[in-house]
This record gives C-alpha cells, structure tokens and sequence, in this order.
C-alpha cells in the first residue's frame, strides 16, 4: 500500500514537468493558429482591396471613354494653326427655350455672334466657332449663350467676346486638315492633354490594385516555399 503510494507519489513532479509542458505546448500551438489565421484574414483583405480597385478603375475607364475619349476621338479639328480676325458682327437673333420651374417652359432670343477668320495655314476665309459644343448647337454662331429671360445679360456676354476679338485679332485656332469642316475652333472641347490627365489617376489606380494583389500572392509563394523547406531540414 505504501509502496503504491509512494511510487504515485515519485511519479508526481515528472507528470507535472510534462502536463506544464504540454499546456506550453497548446498555447503555443493556439498563438501560432491565432496568428496564421490573423494573416490569411489580413491576405484577404489585401487581395479584396485590390480587386476592388482594379474594378473600379475598369469602370472609370468605361466612363471616360463613352464621354471624354470618344468626344476627342470624333473631333476632326485636330490641327493646330493660327488665324487672324477678319470681321465679327452679330447677324441676328435665335429663338430659345428655357425653364421656368419643374413643367414651365418659354421662350427667348439671344444674339448670333457670326465671326470670320483668315487661316494662315492655307489663307482660306473659314468661320470661327468656340468648341465642338457650339458647332453642334448652331453652326452658325461663334457662341451660344445660355438661354434665360434677361435679354440685356445675353447681350452683354456677346459684347464683351466682340471686345476681346478686337483686342487680339491674332491667335491660334484648330482646323479639320481633311477639310471635311469648313470651319475652325478657338478651343478644343477636350484636348489631347486634357485625355492624358483624365487617364492618369484610373491608370495608377489599376497599377495599385495589381501590385497589392501580387504581393500577397508572392508573400504566399514564399510561406509555402519556406514550409516545405523546413521540412526537408527538419
């Protein structure tokens, strides 16, 4: 009976070494869980990240090139040259529409500015228009303003761009060198910088999204080269 006890009772501290062993051994084991779970959720997130970049940069791109690419692409007046101010007077007044609350519409006049220039490219006579919006408003006019009831601010507005031609008589201006246009541009709607521009943050977006995606996946690469390394090793 004692002799029972007693080989129990030697037997106690190595039992304790290795039960406190063993409760360092599960924690362990659970901290290395804990945090290989911590870093597969965090590659997770990465990857999500730059899913949802890459995504949105695709869509910034549709966007742009149904609106601002395209408008640029269908421009024929591509050519840049300088024109010289031949005559500009206003030929009349144009009939417009404008609202007046949520179902109210009526109607008022703006004065068409008609301006002529000598292209010094090719020394033809060709009307001047501000952009492509104007050209596809009425062809007509150098510039339409918007409509509203007050005729006088309409007016002023065009008188003041009949004093600023006076002033510089000379400037450059963009021309159709097919010459399917017989009319030229003071400005371009949308210029090739002004596409370059627009481009450049989806571009880095998308860039971003690609290097965020790639790095986790070669961090991954290297975990698993590194496991079965260790393994032969070991």
């Amino acid at each position: 009976m004692f002799l029972w006890a007693g080989s129990k009772g030697a037997q106690g501290p190595s039992q304790g070494r290795r039960t406190i062993y063993q409760k360092i051994w599960e924690y362990d084991s659970l901290d290395k869980k804990k945090t290989v779970t911590a870093l597969k959720a965090g590659e997770d997130r990465a990857i999500l990240l730059g899913l949802v970049m890459i995504l949105c940069s695709i869509m910034i791109y549709f966007i742009l090139g149904i609106t601002i690419v395209r408008s640029y692409s269908d421009s024929v007046w591509t050519e840049e040259s300088s024109c010289s101010v031949i005559n500009s007077t206003i030929i009349g007044e144009i009939n417009c529409t404008y609202s007046c609350g949520s179902d109210c519409r009526k109607t008022s006049k703006y004065p068409c500015l008609q301006v002529f220039v000598s292209l010094n490219t090719s020394g033809k006579t060709v009307r001047l228009l501000l952009n492509e919006e104007m050209h596809n408003m009425n062809p007509d006019c150098f510039y339409v303003p918007k409509c509203q009831k007050d005729l006088v601010t309409m007016h002023t507005v065009i008188i003041n761009i009949i004093g600023h031609l006076r002033l510089h008589p000379q400037f450059c201006c963009y021309y159709d060198p097919a010459e399917r246009q017989d009319s030229v541009l003071l400005t371009q709607l949308y210029s090739h910088t002004t596409v370059l521009q627009s481009l450049f943050w989806p571009t880095i977006i998308f860039f971003g999204g690609t290097v965020i995606i790639a790095l986790v996946k070669l961090t991954q690469y290297l975990s698993i080269l590194c496991e079965k390394i260790s393994k032969i090793n070991g």
